[in-house]
This record gives structure tokens, C-alpha cells and sequence, in this order.
């Protein structure tokens, strides 16, 4: 799976990706925000497989093993597009603001939203065909949730 993601990353016409990789591409993103802040702490590496876990409806070893691969894989990434680019290519419009609202999910993981992973939210939901408005009402949902 990884060898697949790889070639769909680097190719710069790619073929529609498939679920797996979709996942495993969301999965890096997920890490690559909790890692910019230069902190990666093991609540955010909880909430990221917690994600994984709803998303997915997979067990929690799973999750972790997806998280671990993506971890390899967002270490060996030149780029946030390619990941982006994988998303978009392979989940609907509607669907991409789950993705933002995950990323919102883990940028507040640890309690502390850092000026990195708004840039990298803004980013990522830009390049998903987000626009800044619909990025924060996801954000307004997910401090909804957060506080109740």
C-alpha cells in the first residue's frame, strides 16, 4: 500500500486513488499537522488513531499501525500537496469537510492551537477546494463538540 501511495504521490497525473490510499493519505496529513507545531504528543497521536478508528471503522491496533505508516510516509513527503492532492482526487467535495473538521479535531488535541497549524489548516483546506468560511464553521463544530 505504501509502494501504491508513493507512486500516486510522485505522479503528477495520478490515477484515482483508492480507499486505503485515501486514508493513509489523510492519516499523514493528520501527522503532519500535530507535528508543526515541533511537538507531537501523545494526546494528539491518540486523537489522530481515535479518528482513524470512527473514520474507518477499524480496531484500535489497526489504527495505530495505519498511523504508524503514516508517519513513515508524512517523514519521507517533500509536501502537503501531494497529500492534499490524493484527498481530493479521492473523496467528493461534501466529503472534504470532514477532512477539515479532523484537522481541526487534532490541531486542538492538545489544548493549544499554534499559529502553525492554522496556516497549515488554511493550507490544506485551500488546496481541498475549502473555502476560509466553510474552514471555520467546521472549526465552530468541532469546538461544539469539544465543550459539550
Amino acid at each position: 500500500m505504501l509502494k501504491s501511495l508513493f507512486g500516486l504521490l510522485a505522479n503528477p497525473r495520478p490515477e484515482p486513488a483508492d480507499s486505503d490510499d485515501v486514508e493513509l493519505a489523510l492519516a499523514a496529513l493528520l501527522v503532519r499537522l500535530a507535528r508543526s507545531d515541533g511537538l507531537y504528543e501523545e494526546s494528539e497521536q491518540a486523537h489522530i488513531d481515535r479518528l482513524l478508528i470512527a473514520r474507518n471503522g477499524i480496531g484500535p491496533f489497526e489504527a495505530t499501525a495505519l498511523r504508524r505508516r503514516a508517519e513513515a510516509l508524512e517523514d519521507e513527503a517533500a509536501d502537503t500537496v501531494r497529500f492534499t492532492r490524493a484527498l481530493k482526487d479521492g473523496i467528493a467535495h461534501d466529503d472534504r469537510m470532514s477532512v477539515i473538521e479532523a484537522l481541526w479535531e487534532v490541531a486542538m488535541a492538545d489544548g493549544a492551537r499554534g499559529a502553525e497549524e492554522d496556516s497549515l489548516i488554511r493550507l490544506a483546506a485551500n488546496l481541498l477546494g475549502i473555502n476560509d468560511r466553510d474552514s471555520a464553521l467546521a472549526r465552530q463544530r468541532v469546538i461544539a463538540r469539544l465543550d459539550d
